[in-house]
């Protein structure tokens, strides 16, 4: 049996530049000392972010908005995601007030030319990809 690869067509995809402003969260700015001197760092408190404490790192839960006019190619804001119970728990204006912790804007990927090929590869000969 005979397999033939027929046209791929690759279509012009966006990438996504994502933006965060880590001062935004509950975080302190601060020199600490380091092997060739002072380095600034920002602090993050664990708990008073509602960081996520997983198997193999420590994660902040984000939502992205779509904004509703795409202004110099920012097409979303995000925000924290936060657990439901403290979610719940906040009240309208406290919701309202959650900082915005940067956006998401596009730029366009290169493109590449569709690939096509009629050789047939011999059925069981493994697949490329």
């Amino acid at each position: 049996m005979k397999i033939w690869i027929t046209k791929l067509i690759m279509k012009v995809m966006s990438k996504l530049n994502i933006k965060l402003n880590l001062s935004n969260l509950i975080s302190a700015v601060r020199f600490e000392n380091g092997k060739e001197g002072p380095v600034e760092c920002i602090i993050i408190p664990i708990d008073a972010n509602h960081l996520f404490k997983g198997k193999s790192g420590i994660y902040l839960n984000m939502t992205a908005f779509e904004l509703k006019e795409i202004k110099d190619n920012q097409t979303h804001l995000i925000k924290q995601s936060l657990p439901k119970e403290v979610y719940k728990a906040q009240t309208e204006e406290e919701k309202r007030a959650m900082p915005i912790l940067g956006n998401v804007s596009t730029f366009e990927a290169s493109t590449s030319e569709p690939v096509s090929s009629t050789e047939p590869l011999a059925a069981g000969s493994g697949l490329s990809f």
